[in-house]
């Protein structure tokens, strides 16, 4: 696939949607098309401060030395954070003026609309002024080793911390290289909307001034803290995803769907018939992900709990 596939504006989610079509309530549905660890971070109690003063810099200092330890964010890379990646990817391509831009696809797909909303033209091959990889790709699961150099490089390593020793994070020291980071998937915290650019000094300023003061709220800030400063549960969590992913795969290769890939987050697989596979499944209010590029390609995240577990379960048997 070219990286123009990047431009179809699709994701997961979209449980109304789901709604409006199959019935049922929102607590009726199974929710797999996201890729969000069903099992979140939990919250720590937060003091009222937190919620009534303006965030100040010790609470950012905090947060951005957490990053720099959880992440090994190498010296001399500097570190933004941000309401969520998606904040970052919509301003990343106004940092250069528009040229061409390398995204390897199919991939996530925000990275091509922001380039081309800011007059980029998505090429194909490496021979760009700008080059952007999502490492893990979602939705394959393709891990990169090498990127290239460019004027601008951008890294999303929304999924990485699944394996952190695959991370590139080493390349923030580049010249216009930027690593995206997040809470949303591996600590299930979508709704915080916390994001990092972690990369050259100059990027990160410039970076900083578009999303002008105090970007991150004080509840995400304390949050972000204590969740990037507690390895024992990153720990227990990559060992818990790693199981669980394992039964997945042996409940779809059972319904005769094939891995093609993924992350111990989501996993895509080959089916006959995605679209028929995902009504089949919506009918008993379990939504999936499928694509508009591939009819056979299915992706699915994880479940939360023995009731939802039982639920495809039985959902996949009926369908034999």
């Amino acid at each position: 696939m070219d990286g123009t596939m990047t431009d179809q504006v699709d994701h997961g989610g979209g449980i109304d949607a789901a709604r409006a079509r199959f019935g049922g309530a929102r607590a009726d549905w199974i929710d797999l098309s996201t890729g969000i660890n069903p099992l979140p971070y939990p919250l720590p109690d937060l003091p009222r401060p937190v919620w009534t003063t303006l965030p100040d810099d010790s609470a950012q200092s905090a947060l951005t030395a957490a990053a720099r330890k959880f992440w090994q964010v190498p010296d001399g890379a500097a570190i933004l954070a941000a309401p969520g990646t998606s904040s970052l990817i919509a301003r990343i391509p106004a940092l250069l003026p528009a040229a061409q831009v390398s995204i390897p696809g199919p991939t996530y797909n925000e990275h091509g609309r922001a380039f081309r909303a800011a007059g980029w033209q998505i090429v194909e091959g490496a021979e760009a002024e700008a080059r952007v990889i999502v490492n893990p790709n979602n939705p394959d699961g393709r891990q990169w080793r090498e990127v290239g150099e460019h004027a601008l490089t951008v890294i999303d390593e929304s999924f990485a911390d699944t394996a952190p020793e695959q991370s590139l994070i080493a390349l923030a020291t580049r010249a216009g290289t930027l690593v995206l980071k997040g809470l949303g998937k591996f600590w299930g915290l979508a709704g915080l909307r916390l994001g990092f650019a972690i990369g050259d000094p100059d990027l990160i300023e410039r970076l900083s001034t578009m999303l002008g003061p105090w970007p991150v709220s004080g509840p995400a800030l304390a949050i972000g803290s204590a969740a990037l400063s507690d390895e024992a549960w990153a720990r227990a969590t990559r060992a818990r995803l790693a199981r669980d992913v394992a039964r997945l795969d042996a409940l779809m290769a059972g319904a005769g769907a094939n891995v093609v890939g993924g992350t111990t987050l989501f996993r895509l697989y080959d089916t006959p018939d995605a679209a028929l596979l995902q009504q089949a499944l919506a009918q008993q209010h379990i939504w999936t992900r499928i694509f508009p590029y591939s009819g056979r390609w299915m992706r699915l995240g994880l479940p939360d709990g023995d009731g939802q577990w039982q639920r495809l379960t039985s959902a996949l048997e009926a369908l034999r």
